[in-house]
């Protein structure tokens, strides 16, 4: 979910589709949100978000194409270091790190020419 502000000084609500990836807006649970009503809610740093996003992303979505390559070049490297029964490396962090902020661009941008209107590539741009 992500609450983004109007130009009029409201708010808009939009929450990642399971099914596509894209945004749908649902400012019909602004209160539920911004009042932690239901459950815990965390505020992240735009490179929180945009990680949690694209392991979100990469988890529920299927493709073809240079995004979901990317998607299993990260998990490769998650393969690699649980078949080595090892913690990732910090090299191998920054690297998933890098390609994840990658995928949000390239998602967010394929997003905003399809006309999606919650689509925002310059939060992983703003880091």
């Amino acid at each position: 979910m992500k609450i983004v502000e109007t130009p009029d000084g409201g708010a808009r609500v939009w929450r990642v589709c399971i099914d596509t990836g894209g945004w749908q807006e649902k400012n019909d649970i602004f209160t539920e949100i911004t009042l932690g009503v239901g459950g815990e809610v965390f505020r992240r740093s735009p490179e929180e978000f945009v990680q949690e996003v694209e392991r979100f992303r990469a988890h529920y979505l299927e493709g073809d194409g240079p995004i979901f390559a990317l998607y299993e070049t990260v998990q490769a490297v998650r393969d690699v270091a649980k078949a080595e029964d090892r913690h990732l490396t910090a090299q191998e962090r920054a690297i998933i790190r890098g390609i994840r902020k990658r995928t949000f661009v390239m998602f967010e941008e394929q997003l905003r020419a399809a006309g999606d209107l919650g689509a925002d590539p310059d939060i992983a741009r703003a880091e």
